[in-house]
């Protein structure tokens, strides 16, 4: 085994990175003059115990421990299984969050199986709707069809900062400055019922709908801190 895969495959290494990546985000919000904008209705829910399905993009899970309210109530975040999806995960749990891992061996029946059982113990669901591996900004189904299955409500939520860089990454990661910093945390609900026998027409119709809302909400964040909204690549 080379040293780099076992040092990849350490668990004191993994640690050790995730801590660090905990740290940065500590950071960036500690030194953020933050505005958090359009989150009444989730924190009346959360403080409820009434579950919900999270969205956001994977462009911005640089500060996704800080869009649901822990305070209030519990989240899990779905997660992939490979080396970087996992190590959201341990950087995630490091706030107080559940994950449940996907992995190409664990059918979606399955992982649907778990992820409604979370929603019955009235903890809620964050995906990212365009990961683990893309496209960029691309929405999948799978909200869609917990939302169908779950009957819960869904939020998109997003965040972006004045200063800061996109990482040469398949998602260009919004990687903000950790000081001196101002940013916005945008909270929003999608307000589309997803039928309970949809058809494929109506579910792409429907997917469509909730990745407009998806880069609406995150264009409006980009505004507010003055920076320029996404465009797709050329």
């Amino acid at each position: 085994m080379s040293l780099r895969k076992k040092i990849a495959d350490s668990e004191a290494m993994l640690n050790w990175f995730a801590r660090r990546i905990a740290s940065y985000i500590r950071m960036v919000h500690r030194n953020t003059r933050w505005q958090r904008i359009g989150y009444e209705e989730l924190d009346r829910l959360a403080e409820q115990g009434e579950p919900v399905i999270v969205v956001l993009w994977h462009q911005r899970l640089a500060q996704s421990p800080y869009f649901f309210p822990l305070d209030k109530g519990r989240i899990c975040s779905i997660t992939s299984a490979a080396r970087a999806g996992s190590m959201v995960g341990r950087v995630q749990m490091l706030f107080g969050m559940d994950t449940i891992a996907m992995s190409s061996h664990k059918r979606h029946v399955a992982l649907s199986r778990e992820v409604l059982g979370k929603m019955k113990q009235g903890i809620s669901i964050g995906i990212a709707a365009d990961g683990p591996r893309g496209p960029e900004r691309v929405c999948s189904t799978v909200p869609l069809i917990w939302a169908r299955s779950s009957g819960k409500r869904v939020f998109g939520i997003t965040y972006s900062t004045r200063h800061g860089r996109e990482a040469g990454t398949w998602d260009r990661l919004l990687m903000p400055r950790p000081w001196r910093n101002e940013g916005v945390f945008l909270c929003r609900e999608w307000t589309e019922t997803v039928p309970r026998k949809a058809s494929e027409d109506e579910m792409e119709s429907l997917r469509q709908s909730l990745e407009r809302h998806m880069n609406d909400i995150t264009a409006e964040a980009d505004r507010m801190v003055g920076r320029e909204p996404w465009r797709p690549k050329p």
